[in-house]
Order: C-alpha cells, then structure tokens, then sequence
C-alpha cells in the first residue's frame, strides 16, 4: 500500500485542481487558499516520501510535475481571469512551463530524468508564496502597499523562474543531453 501513497498523493492534487480554481471564481479565497495550501502539502509529502522509501515510479516522475504545473497555470489563470493578478505573471511562468514541458517530454523519450535542483524549488516556492499572498488579500480586502508587497514577491518568483529555466538548459548541456554533433547529424539528415 505504501508504494503507492506518492502517486495516490499526485491524483489528490489533479483532482483538487478544479476546487481551487471554483473558489477563486466564486469569491470564496479562504477555501482557495485552504485547497491551494493542501496540495501544495501534498507536493511536498509525495517527494518526500517518494525519495525517503524510493518509490519513484514512472507515472509519478511524468504526473508529479504535470500536477504541479497544472496547479500553478490554472491557479494564476483563475487570479488574472479575476483581475487580482496582471496577466504578464501568468504569460511568463506558462511560456516557462510549456519549453519545460516540452524539453522533458523529449528527455523522457531517451530515458533521461531531470531532477529538481535547488534553483527550480526556490522559484516554486516563491510563486506558491505569492500565489497564497494574492488569496488573502483579496479575502481581507487588503490594498495599498501589500498589493506591492505581493507584486514584488511574483517579481522574484518570476526571475527565480527564469533563471531556473537558464540553469537547467545549462545543465542538460554540459550533460551532454543537448549535444552539438546531434544538432548537426539532424540538420545532415534532414538535407538527404
């Protein structure tokens, strides 16, 4: 039964995905907040978890991340469709996403997994942070400065973002995962 647990954790937090996005829509930020908060717990256990008893399995190295992504994306969706967030917040972490997605889709084609590092944490983090900062000041009518607090926070959720981006391309590079001679056998082949 315990082997199952992160994956079981996972669905918890596809499935959560739809309340949380209602709440928002319907005003209700306390309870989009709570979900909101839950599964990110859940992220959180499921890792630990997942690596403390190695039971990393492949539906939960290609649905875990998707989980998250699609909770971040349809979350700051929800915020900018509601006018509490600008939508450049939201065009920025997507368009992350999406080369993400696509580049570990082709990684997982050779096999090869990409681990979080710390830079990748650091930014997830500080977009939950001001994701959760966004609900509870729209619960609490909060305005004035604490818009520019939270405005700030989203600003370094979104350069973390970036700059994870940047070091995991990095990364897979000096790997050898993005590989010149690649490049250049596909561009030969591709001229027969």
């Amino acid at each position: 039964m315990l082997k199952h647990v992160p994956n079981i954790l996972t669905v918890i937090r596809l499935l959560l995905i739809p309340l949380i996005i209602f709440y928002i829509f319907t005003g209700n930020y306390i309870l989009a907040f709570i979900f909101f908060t839950i599964s990110g717990i859940t992220d959180i256990a499921d890792g630990l978890i997942a690596r403390k008893f190695n039971l990393v399995s492949n539906f939960g190295k290609l649905m875990d991340p998707l989980a998250d992504k699609l909770t971040q994306i349809a979350t700051l969706a929800s915020l900018v469709l509601t006018d509490i967030i600008p939508i450049w917040i939201l065009l920025v972490v997507f368009f992350k996403e999406f080369i993400m997605i696509c580049g570990a889709s082709f990684l997982y084609g050779k096999d090869v997994v990409v681990y979080s590092r710390w830079y990748g944490k650091l930014a997830t983090v500080l977009l939950y942070f001001a994701i959760v900062i966004s609900l509870l000041l729209k619960q609490f009518e909060l305005v004035g400065i604490w818009e520019q607090v939270d405005l700030a926070i989203f600003t370094l959720a979104l350069v973390a973002t970036i700059f994870s981006f940047v070091m995991y391309v990095k990364d897979l590079y000096q790997k050898g995962f993005i590989d010149k001679q690649d490049l250049k056998k596909e561009v030969t082949v591709d001229k027969k």
